[in-house]
């Protein structure tokens, strides 16, 4: 039998965040969230097992019905149904809780929904691995409706200080898990709604990725274009860097995208991690690393292949820089564009558009529909001449309008 009268008046009246809080003998008091993370309304409810089922009812709202008076009803009800009455066959507002499935058959319901709506296939992948090692071991085989707050706890704590980045997701995706459960009927709360509550804030800050100084990307990108690596990866690099784009984006570029006549690069929505195709003004430099690569690779499927014809592997521009003693990570030239923009007094909003980031403000979206090509293109220019000043060969390039361009290299 639970341990009865854990609660008390005192106690319920400090209680300031919300959960679950067992009394015990089948009575607990459910504290809901006031939408900022704190204490919201509480009410009694009783959970008791009837007919091999699990049945939660309400008994009222605290303090309008007292601990006292919740005790008593719960008590009653107990009696009523140790004889084999049902003390609520006569209310409509009674709730039997179905058959719930395990945490594992959960997850598998939530993955299928899910699948569709994933653009990477790798992210089912990354789930499947952090539930298999920290979740599993001590969810998989409970059933939804069992699970309680301790229980996730249970899972978290080992991982929050030395892990805490897995840590989060995985509290992310037993969340997304319990709330499908929720959606479902199997319950009627989210267990790990309490648990920020219960974890220690480290007072962890934000760790963005590790970018190179703007001053220092024309001394690394000559560094790069002297060592040994295989030519395709090295003109992909210089690729991303010269239009600020992602390393997906540059490693699915193929020869169709490229309007060499309009000096563009007409990425498409399927490229993009925003789902919205992008137009990217190509600076002479930028066109300078296409004609080298046409000149070696032809032009035609994929303009940067890798020594099978086929794309570059995601760690191919990483391990480019981890070999070459380059710091910094690929996605972090990104950051040095920006930077660069910043300081060289480019609009904030002609920068966000080359990078391609996203308005959240519904406002500013709806007003901000222009791509700023023509200023696009002036700044990506500047960024071309700074990108390339310390390359052994400069690019000379003559743009003929509406034609094709046409690239000569001299060396010094």
């Amino acid at each position: 039998m639970a341990k009865a009268n854990r609660l008390n008046k005192r106690r319920i009246d400090r209680i300031d965040q919300p959960g679950i809080y067992g009394d015990g003998n089948t009575l607990f008091l459910k504290v809901r969230d006031d939408g900022e993370g704190g204490r919201g309304s509480a009410q009694w409810v009783q959970i008791i097992n009837m007919d091999g089922k699990r049945t939660e009812r309400g008994l009222g709202g605290y303090p309008l019905v007292t601990l006292d008076e919740a005790r008593q009803v719960a008590f009653e009800n107990r009696r009523a149904v140790r004889r084999g009455d049902n003390p609520w066959a006569d209310k409509d507002a009674a709730k039997v809780v179905p058959a719930a499935p395990t945490f594992e058959e959960a997850l598998e319901a939530v993955l299928k929904v899910q699948r569709e709506a994933w653009r990477n296939p790798k992210t089912e992948a990354q789930w499947r691995a952090t539930m298999l090692y920290y979740a599993m071991p001590a969810l998989g085989r409970m059933r939804v409706d069992a699970i309680q707050t301790p229980d996730v706890l249970a899972c978290l704590e080992r991982i929050w200080h030395t892990k805490r980045d897995t840590a989060s997701r995985v509290k992310q995706r037993i969340h997304a898990v319990m709330q499908w459960a929720v959606a479902k009927g199997y319950r009627t709360d989210n267990p790990v709604a309490a648990v920020d509550a219960v974890l220690p804030k480290n007072g962890k800050t934000t760790k963005h990725r590790d970018a190179l100084p703007y001053a220092d990307v024309p001394s690394a990108l000559a560094k790069l274009r002297d060592g040994n690596a295989h030519l395709a990866i090295k003109l992909a690099l210089d690729f991303l860097v010269l239009t600020a784009a992602r390393s997906g984006e540059v490693r699915k570029a193929t020869w169709a995208e490229i309007d060499l006549e309009a000096g563009v690069w007409n990425v498409p929505a399927e490229h993009m991690k925003g789902g919205k195709a992008h137009t990217v003004p190509l600076s002479l430099q930028a066109l300078t690393v296409l004609e080298n690569a046409a000149d070696e690779y032809g032009r035609d499927g994929i303009i940067f292949p890798s020594h099978r014809g086929k794309m570059l592997r995601d760690y191919a521009l990483s391990n480019l820089l981890r070999d070459n003693d380059i710091a910094g990570v690929v996605h972090g030239f990104r950051s040095s564009f920006r930077d660069w923009a910043a300081e060289h007094g480019w609009e904030r909003d002609i920068a966000e558009a080359a990078l391609a980031h996203t308005v959240r403000n519904a406002v500013e979206a709806a007003y901000r529909r222009t791509k700023f090509l023509d200023k696009r293109r002036k700044m990506m220019e500047r960024w071309g001449e700074h990108c390339m000043a310390a390359m052994p060969v400069r690019p000379k390039v003559k743009v003929r309008v509406r034609r094709k361009v046409k690239v000569r290299v001299r060396r010094k």
